[in-house]
């Protein structure tokens, strides 16, 4: 590949040299978060949102905890321009959200964006230009000194037209941050906030986008660094930070940016944007959750969050995308499904010994970095069975579908089963297809098969003694019969031993299923003509569920 094209960033900008401080700092609080959705993101959809669809979009926003949403770029486009003016109308705009409008530096955009947030009680107008060489040289075609010119002029003309009503902050982006001059970005944005007369208590917002990446992100966060130790009144400046997507390391971007200074940080829900996006607010938010830190922005019912954006947007939000996407939170692998599995009931014991709920106890989930139920997800979505799926897996989802309690014994077994009907059609089993695959393959043989008993009834005539009496059909021949035991199963295997059955319990268990229908299982494993066979039963009565496995084996046995 003709990779000698392409100069690296350090011979396309002068870097700034400083001792970096950030890659020992840790965050501890979430920034100020911006969703540019209906800006940003809605320029980069192939049919941009309608007002009824933006509106849907906001009030999610505005559900979700944003208190500055960037909502269009009202010189733009006349669908924008009625969404700022459908917002500035209306009387349910609340209290502590702040309306945003981008605008470019130039005086007739400034005049119909002045327009549009008329009336709005709460504003913020982001100007930008892009400042980059090579823009200015092959875009903008002007030198440092006239670009510079050009967004003072285009400030200061914002200033007069909106600086004396009530509500109203700036927002400046020298687009195109990361691919300009430090000196350079200090220049144009000091002389910016000097002009604003910029004070603690009205502050400015510079926001210095990497809005081509073109560097790994230790670059933009050495290059933030730089600006939050050199901006001049740096108390009454909000830095902020706008990365793109283009390597694929926005959010490494965000982070690395917040631990160099940034305070605020401008994206997209699940990242939509020009080329491969902006960066992903969700992402964002649940990483920090997943250490620890409030994210301040509620994310409880993530399927409704994406189902709004997919709507909105009309993409698709991946099946694969962090803590969102369908398949996230599932584990196809046998190994990692019995990680799981042993990690959720480890985490139900440990909960019930801190006498919390599960969904209170702390969380150490081999696999999962979060709880999926912090986002409403239920485990349903945790554990899937295909062709790779193990024992682990499959007995995880019965127990929390059916309540079975499988012995691990019989585990392998089981998965061998699933695994021929996987390989064979292809696809994944859905939890209601495991049941029923299991009970064809232990319950029903125990109803129905070469050998069937019933009636029967079972009585203890002395002290550990029981007897079994039964009417067994074998091959559709009945004999009337009865067996002696220390138990009412021993009595019933020698019962099957009078007809010329031999039948020995090798294992046995049962527990109580619950329920409203008071269900029981037990699973037998027999010796049945000199090889072990399992068989369950399924029943409200314990007795009959263990009579039932017993039968379950011997007609296994009985099908070879």
């Amino acid at each position: 590949m003709p990779s000698h094209r392409y100069l690296p960033v350090h011979e396309r900008v002068p870097l700034p040299s400083s001792s970096r401080t950030w890659p020992a700092r840790r965050i501890e609080r979430a920034p100020l978060w911006v969703p540019v959705d209906l800006r940003d993101g809605n320029q980069a959809l192939a049919e941009p949102m309608d007002t009824a669809r933006k509106r849907r979009l906001f009030d999610l926003q505005v559900a979700m905890g944003y208190k500055e949403i960037e909502v269009g770029y009202p010189s733009a486009s006349q669908t924008d321009f009625d969404f700022v003016r459908h917002l500035a109308e209306r009387d349910d705009l609340p209290e502590d959200v702040t309306v945003s409008v981008f605008t470019a530096a130039r005086a007739d955009l400034i005049d119909r964006t002045a327009e549009a947030v008329q009336g709005l009680p709460r504003v913020l107008i982001h100007l930008y230009t892009a400042t980059a060489p090579v823009w200015r040289d092959v875009v903008l075609g002007r030198s440092r000194a006239e670009l510079h010119r050009l967004v003072l002029d285009a400030a200061g003309h914002l200033l007069r037209r909106v600086g004396d009503r009530p509500g109203v902050r700036f927002e400046f982006s020298p687009e195109v941050f990361n691919l300009t001059e430090p000196d350079y970005v200090l220049e144009v944005c000091d002389s910016v906030t000097e002009l604003w007369d910029a004070s603690p208590d009205r502050p400015v917002v510079h926001n210095l986008p990497a809005t081509v990446e073109v560097a790994t992100p230790n670059v933009y966060a050495d290059q933030i660094e730089y600006a939050d130790r050199h901006l001049a009144r740096r108390d009454s400046v909000i830095l902020s930070v706008h990365p793109h997507n283009d390597r694929g390391t926005g959010v490494a971007c965000a982070e690395l940016a917040v631990l160099a200074g940034a305070q605020r940080v401008e994206g997209c829900l699940f990242g939509n944007g020009e080329r491969t996006g902006n960066v992903d607010l969700v992402t964002l938010a649940l990483n920090l959750h997943a250490q620890g830190v409030d994210p301040m922005v509620d994310l409880s019912d993530i399927d409704t969050v994406r189902e709004v954006v997919e709507h909105c947007n009309r993409l698709p939000v991946h099946p694969r995308h962090p803590y969102a996407g369908d398949l996230v939170h599932t584990a196809f692998s046998g190994t990692h499904q019995d990680a799981i599995a042993k990690g959720l009931a480890h985490h139900a014991k440990q909960a019930a010994e801190l006498g919390v709920p599960p969904e209170q106890a702390p969380w150490a989930v081999p696999y999962l970095p979060i709880d999926p139920g912090d986002i409403g997800r239920t485990y349903e979505e945790v554990i899937r069975i295909n062709s790779q799926s193990g024992k682990g897996g499959i007995a995880h989802l019965l127990h929390a579908h059916r309540g079975l309690e499988l012995p691990p014994a019989l585990r392998p077994e089981l998965a061998r089963a699933v695994q021929r009907v996987t390989d064979a059609t292809g696809r994944e089993l859905t939890r209601e297809e495991l049941w029923e695959l299991f009970r064809a393959t232990y319950v029903v043989p125990g109803l129905e098969g070469r050998v069937t008993v019933a009636p029967w009834s079972t009585a203890e005539v002395s002290p550990g003694v029981h007897r079994f009496t039964c009417r067994l059909r074998v091959d559709g021949v009945e004999h009337s019969v009865e067996g002696i035991g220390n138990g009412p199963l021993s009595a019933l295997t020698d019962a099957l031993r009078g007809i010329g059955v031999t039948v020995d319990v090798l294992d046995y268990r049962e527990h109580s299923v619950g329920g409203s229908d008071g269900h029981a299982a037990a699973y037998a494993r027999c010796e049945v003509d000199g090889a072990p066979w399992w068989g369950c039963g399924w029943d409200t009565s314990v007795l009959t569920a263990s009579v039932n496995a017993v039968v379950a084996a011997v007609n296994r046995a009985k099908e070879v």
